[in-house]
């Protein structure tokens, strides 16, 4: 049976399957705040333990501990919450090592995932899993329509409600967020990039599977479809990177997107990632005259935030002495990071907004690893 071209199910299928049933069982979901306001999967010991079987781990085993919130995720509640996600159980030993890669969070920072800033976690995916699975690396990587990314992305969202207690309005202090706390996962289009991907970069092998972990603010679409030459496109990125509404702390730090016709421009200028990297690292500036008119002026003492040179908690921050009038927003080559993903169809790129530490990488990779 149809209706507008979506099925519904025939009376041979309600025989075999009771949905109204099922339909109880997602509202009782919903009545016990077990959401992020969409339906989820209803799951049984019998569907838990094929999710369990994907991984070596004892089901008991923590995951990733939230100290000053004393609640901890353990294997079996990151099952739950994957199958609840509607994920499958062989998407599960990625869910398993995006844990261990937010897990290595230094664990003071954690708060910022309930902090009024409004962060999300953002999960990529590199390696031969995202074949396996059907991770989308090709067109509509920050949308819909591939249940790999979505489920594993809300996975992680879940838990973040149902174990740690992350609800909107309570322990979730966000104040306007961004869609990506729904779900945020996508994978590095290797196959179109001219270069190494981020994994083999940072010492994995082509042929290992592994999940890098972002604690990201926002997505900004960069449209630069007809410049022919990659100064041009490293100084928009720099721009993007750069713009005061980004700076919330002394620095800043960013993920590059960079779409396959993009990055295929810059590979024939004799461009490699570490050149996009230390082009954007040195152009990311701000005029300290800029920064006065929006507030930005100076720095706290103690917090390293960003604010009026006339506030009580003030000093300048520490690029000021360099003298000159513009302020760098980068404090490293390590601040800025650069995969390509995306379709081949249109010269636009991304820039992500990351939280992450004043100094180092801002993010974690881990492996992942199946029971099989």
């Amino acid at each position: 049976m149809m209706s507008h071209g979506l099925p519904l199910a025939d009376s041979e299928v309600e025989e075999r399957f009771d949905v109204w049933s099922a339909r109880a069982a997602i509202e009782y979901y919903e009545s016990h705040a077990f959401t992020d306001g969409l339906p989820v999967v209803p799951v049984s010991e019998s569907s838990l333990a094929a999710f369990l079987r994907t991984v070596d781990r004892d089901p008991q085993e923590v995951l990733m501990p939230m100290p000053h919130l004393n609640r901890a995720l353990t294997v079996r509640l990151a099952a739950i919450n994957a199958a609840m996600a509607g994920c499958l159980p062989e998407y599960f030993p990625v869910v398993v090592a995006a844990w261990e890669g937010f897990a290595a969070e230094p664990t003071p920072t954690r708060g910022i995932w309930q902090s009024t800033t409004g962060t999300a976690p953002l999960t990529l995916v590199n390696g031969p899993i995202r074949d396996q699975i059907g991770i989308n690396c090709a067109g509509n990587i920050f949308g819909s329509g591939f249940r790999a990314n979505a489920t594993i992305g809300r996975a992680i969202r879940l838990a973040a409600i149902n174990v740690f207690g992350l609800h909107p309005h309570l322990l979730d202090q966000a104040t306007q967020a961004t869609p990506a706390k729904y779900s945020a996962c996508l994978g590095e289009n290797e196959e179109n990039s001219p270069w190494e991907s981020l994994h083999v970069q940072h010492g994995f092998d082509s042929d290992d599977s592994t999940v890098s972990t972002f604690v990201i603010r926002s997505v900004l679409h960069l449209e630069a479809r007809h410049c022919d030459a990659p100064e041009q496109l490293g100084h928009d990125l720099a721009n993007s990177v750069a713009r005061t509404g980004a700076l919330l702390h002394e620095y800043t730090s960013s993920l590059i997107v960079l779409g396959p016709e993009h990055a295929a421009m810059c590979a024939r200028a004799g461009w490699d990632k570490d050149t996009v990297r230390r082009f954007v690292y040195e152009a990311a500036s701000v005029s300290r005259a800029t920064l006065a008119r929006v507030g930005k002026g100076a720095v706290s003492r103690h917090s390293r935030w960003r604010l009026p040179a006339d506030h009580p908690d003030a000093i300048a921050d520490e690029t000021s002495a360099r003298g000159g009038d513009d302020a760098p927003v980068l404090s490293s080559l390590d601040a800025i990071q650069v995969i390509v993903a995306g379709a081949d169809n249109a010269g636009v790129s991304a820039v992500v907004d990351l939280f992450g530490p004043p100094r180092g990488i801002p993010f974690s990779i881990a492996k992942v690893r199946s029971s099989a």
